[in-house]
C-alpha cells in the first residue's frame, strides 16, 4: 500500500516498524533480521507486515530513506547554530564522537547505517544501495559547501579542492568508525578529528 494511502494510525505503525528496524539492524545487520522478530519487537500483529511494505527489500529501502532524511534534518539543526564555517565543520565531526545534546552519550557514528550496512547492501539490493549512495553523495556535497563557506569567511585557508577534500574526510571517518567498533575505543575517532583539523588547515601550494 502506498504511503499516502495510509491512515494516521497506520502511518504511525509504519514509522514504528522503521524505527524498531533501525535498532535491530544496528545490532545484527539487515540479512539476519527476521520479519517475525521485527513484528514482535515493534508489537505489531503477526502477518501485518505486508500491509505496510510489499517485501523485506522494500522495507530496507524505506528504512534507509527514513534514516537519510532524519540524518539530513539533524545535520540542518546542528549546523544552524552560530559559529564560523570552521566551527560548524568541527561541530559536525565532533558529533560523530559524542552526542551534541549530551556529551556523555555516544555519537552519531554509533547509529550510522552507512557504517553498518554499506558493504552488506551493496551486494544485497540495488535499491538499498542507491538510497545510501544518494544520501552519502548529498552529505559529501554539504561538507564541501561548508569547506567553501569556511574559506570564504576566513576561518580556513585556501586549500585542496573542496569536493575532493570532503570525500577524503568522509572516507577517513567511516574507517575510523569501523576501527572504533573493532577496538571498542574512541581512539580511532579522536585520531580522525586530529587529522581532520590538520587537513582543513593545509594551505594550497603554488
Amino acid at each position: 500500500m502506498a504511503r499516502e494511502q495510509l491512515t494516521p494510525k497506520a502511518e504511525a505503525t509504519r514509522l514504528k516498524l522503521l524505527e524498531t528496524g533501525h535498532a535491530l539492524v544496528l545490532s545484527k545487520g539487515f540479512a539476519a533480521l527476521g520479519l517475525q522478530e521485527l513484528l514482535t519487537a515493534a508489537a505489531v500483529p503477526k502477518g501485518s507486515f505486508y500491509h505496510y511494505f510489499p517485501s523485506k527489500e522494500a522495507f530496507g529501502t524505506a528504512l534507509l530513506q527514513h534514516y537519510v532524511e532524519d540524518y539530513a534534518a539533524r545535520l540542518d539543526a546542528l549546523l544552524a547554530q552560530p559559529g564560523s564555517g570552521r566551527d560548524r565543520l568541527l561541530r559536525y565531526w565532533n558529533a560523530w564522537i559524542a552526542s551534541p545534546d549530551d556529551p556523555s552519550a555516544s555519537g552519531w557514528s554509533e547509529e550510522c547505517l552507512v557504517v553498518k550496512l554499506a558493504a552488506e547492501v551493496a551486494d544485497l539490493s540495488e535499491d538499498m544501495r542507491q538510497v545510501l549512495e544518494t544520501g552519502v553523495t548529498r552529505l559529501m556535497a554539504r561538507i564541501a559547501g561548508l569547506i567553501e563557506e569556511a574559506r570564504s569567511d576566513g576561518s580556513l585557508p585556501k586549500g585542496a579542492d573542496p569536493a575532493a577534500l570532503a570525500q577524503v574526510l568522509y572516507q577517513m571517518w567511516l574507517g575510523a568508525a569501523l576501527l572504533a567498533k573493532l577496538t571498542r575505543t574512541a581512539l580511532p575517532m579522536q585520531n580522525a578529528l586530529f587529522a581532520t583539523e590538520v587537513l582543513l588547515a593545509c594551505k594550497a601550494t603554488a
